[in-house]
């Protein structure tokens, strides 16, 4: 049986656990939109045609800050279709997926949605097809109280307070050569800094992400971070990261530990940052907005949904709408894991999507909103994760994977606000339970804990329209809390949180 050891103490820290952190993405994007958070005729939909079923489910998630409209989708986006009378919205070619955009969602009504759901808007500019000017006019229409042309429309448009947006994200994913506009890193780290100048002489305020690469295995990874940076170093908050994993193969012991990529990911990104820091002997520290991650069988959407042909472009069709299985969900507890373990420098990030599109929310047209298997770690770590992260020392047993070499069987991650605190831990073995022993006598008064754990005997096991409630949450009841330690088991292929109090 494998074995591991934690030991916590409030002294060693790795930094603050920002909110942002639990963000999520809204991409007009196949059922993301249309038919995901809004469908009017839905015998749940509010009187501005949102699905109240959704929203419940995604005020449970708990997600902070949504990233939207893009995606691929913003780079061929005009902002001004989106608003105004409904009726006279035009229809519009998507280029990026495909696909018939109507409009009938926009700006000032995701931003009522946003309000409902209690999360803050984190806007994506097209810098793909567009540039400074366009930026200007959607930050005018959003952040300009009134007196101006685009506020005075937003006024009319039924919105009389500005929406105050902070988050910027200048474009999406500038590097891959499928994203309209695409450009060279210097190009795009040029045409980034302008915009990032001229949308700070409108409001110094904006907190504004430069896009990084897309993936840590594009060919130009690492030179594209440095390239931009020096471009942009003195004019933005943010690089942003984006990582999907799937299994690849039948290879499962490599996927269970994709966390080891993103943790290689995140430290090569602020390795680049820092240099060039160094070089600029500046004071100022680029943090990291991940604002794309989650598990995406993306094969599989190259091989079946992908759309093609000059006649065939539907409204809303179903795309990327991945099942995912207890496997999944231990990898996606995992990679929240990572993010907790460099909460210092990742201060915030998106889990892409939220509805439908490789999704922890799933709808059926006039029917259900149901949990998918990843709703759950993001739900409760959400909840739990608060105040600081704390530097874990993990002793664990390993294992050999294909893709990465030797890596742990059990990983860790754990908070503490001063009042009570949490720890997530993952156990990648495919056979065999892990027991965990954790010496938490530093942190003072702990006198109690709990666990959950997410688990399953078929790690295919997956929530389904059929079957909403085949794989959810059980109380882990191998814990035992004796002398400031804790012992627990950890069954195959699984993802605990144990609250301490």
């Amino acid at each position: 049986m494998p074995r591991a050891h934690l030991t916590l103490d409030p002294s060693f820290t790795v930094g603050s656990v920002n909110r942002r952190l639990f963000g999520s993405f809204v991409e007009h994007l196949g059922r993301c939109v249309y038919d995901g958070i809004y469908e009017p005729g839905h015998a749940s939909a509010d009187e501005n045609g949102f699905r109240e079923d959704v929203l419940e489910l995604v005020r449970e998630l708990g997600v902070s800050t949504i990233r939207y409209p893009g995606g691929n989708f913003v780079s061929g986006f005009r902002w001004e279709d989106s608003v105004g009378p409904r009726a006279e919205r035009p229809r519009r070619l998507d280029l990026a997926w495909h696909s018939v955009e109507t409009n009938q969602v926009g700006i000032d009504e995701f931003s009522v949605w946003l309000e409902k759901a209690g999360s803050d808007l984190m806007y994506a500019v097209n810098l793909g097809t567009r540039g400074v000017q366009e930026a200007l006019d959607v930050l005018e229409y959003c952040n300009i109280r009134s007196g101006t042309a685009l506020s005075d429309a937003r006024i009319a448009n039924g919105r009389t307070e500005p929406y105050g947006v902070k988050m910027w994200c200048l474009g999406n994913e500038m590097d891959g050569p499928w994203q309209l506009g695409h450009r060279s890193a210097d190009d795009y780290g040029k045409l980034a800094s302008q915009t990032a100048k001229a949308m700070r002489q409108l409001d110094p305020s904006l907190e504004l992400v430069v896009c990084g690469s897309s993936s840590a295995h594009m060919p130009t990874f690492g030179s594209w971070e440095r390239t931009v940076l020096e471009h942009t170093y003195d004019d933005v908050d943010y690089i942003s990261c984006h990582a999907y994993y799937e299994e690849k193969g039948g290879d499962m012991g490599s996927f269970l530990a994709s966390a080891v990529d993103m943790d290689h990911f995140i430290e090569s990104v602020v390795a680049t940052a820092d240099h060039v820091k160094a070089v600029r002997g500046s004071d100022k520290t680029i943090n990291i907005s991940f604002d794309e991650w989650n598990v995406w069988y993306l094969d599989r959407y190259q091989n079946v949904d992908k759309i093609d042909g000059v006649d065939n472009w539907p409204e809303a069709p179903r795309l990327l709408e991945d099942v995912y299985s207890v496997a999944d969900a231990v990898v996606l507890g995992n990679l929240l894991i990572s993010l907790l373990n460099h909460a210092d420098r990742v201060t915030s990030a998106s889990l892409a999507q939220l509805v439908n599109v490789i999704a922890p929310i799933m709808t059926e047209p006039g029917g259900d909103a149901w949990r998918q298997t990843t709703f759950y770690p993001f739900s409760v770590t959400s909840r739990l994760a608060s105040g600081t992260a704390l530097s874990v020392k993990l002793v664990s047993d390993t294992y050999e994977t294909k893709d990465y070499g030797t890596v742990n069987v059990v990983d860790a991650a754990a908070t503490s606000d001063g009042a009570a605190g949490s720890i997530f831990l993952v156990n990648r073995s495919q056979t065999e339970p892990a027991t965990v022993t954790i010496d938490v006598r530093a942190l003072g008064s702990v006198s109690t804990a709990t666990a959950q754990t997410l688990a399953d005997d078929d790690i295919n096991a997956a929530n389904t329209l059929a079957d909403q409630n085949r794989v959810g949450l059980s109380a882990n009841n191998t814990l035992v809390f004796a002398d400031g330690t804790i012992s627990i088991t950890l069954p195959p292929v699984s993802w605990t949180a144990v609250s301490l109090g």
